[in-house]
């Protein structure tokens, strides 16, 4: 009789170490999942800069700064997104939501380009992904948050090592984001 009672108490620590390692598991997938969606809002963004910019470029073809600076934090954008740390993807989105700020600052100087209809099309695109992009940030962050309360809490912490999973750290705006960015020319 002893022998299975020992036996059953084996079972159930067997298969509630299967479950909690799925479960551990299935989070971390989750987060990866969601960092991906962030990446793919990031390339949407990236996609779509190249002819807003052209776009506004026919306008403004004097604001060559603005337009050197769209496309070098574009650049960044893309090889974050493929390579980066949370970190790093965030600082390259910063910079490049600071870029685009500028670019539509040199769109509301030229009257004529606010009524393009192309114009007008590739604003509502951006707002689009950027409400898209803002969406995948917070859905990352819940994956994490989800994560994180999972490897820091009991029993499921006892599985962490055995799952190979661990904390991931939250996708953060940079410090300097909290300050409107300033328009200049």
């Amino acid at each position: 009789m002893l022998i299975w009672i020992i036996v059953a108490i084996v079972v159930a620590v067997a298969l509630f170490g299967v479950v909690a390692f799925n479960r551990l598991r299935t989070a971390d997938i989750g987060a990866q999942e969601a960092l991906s969606g962030i990446d793919v809002q990031l390339t949407r963004r990236a996609d779509l800069i190249p002819n807003l910019v052209n776009t506004v470029k026919g306008y403004a073809a004097h604001e060559r700064g603005v337009f050197e600076e769209v496309t070098a934090a574009r650049a960044g954008v893309q090889q974050a997104a493929g390579s980066g740390s949370v970190e790093q993807r965030a600082t390259a989105d910063a910079r490049l939501e600071r870029a685009l700020v500028d670019v539509m600052a040199v769109a509301e100087a030229y009257p004529d380009l606010k009524a393009s209809a192309n114009f007008q099309q590739l604003q509502t695109e951006l707002s689009d992904t950027e409400n898209k992009l803002s969406f995948a940030r917070q859905y990352y962050n819940d994956a994490v948050r989800a994560l994180n309360e999972l490897v820091r809490t009991i029993p499921w912490m006892f599985f962490a090592g055995v799952a190979g999973v661990k904390e991931r750290t939250f996708y953060d705006a940079p410090a300097d984001q909290e300050m409107p960015p300033a328009v200049q020319f």
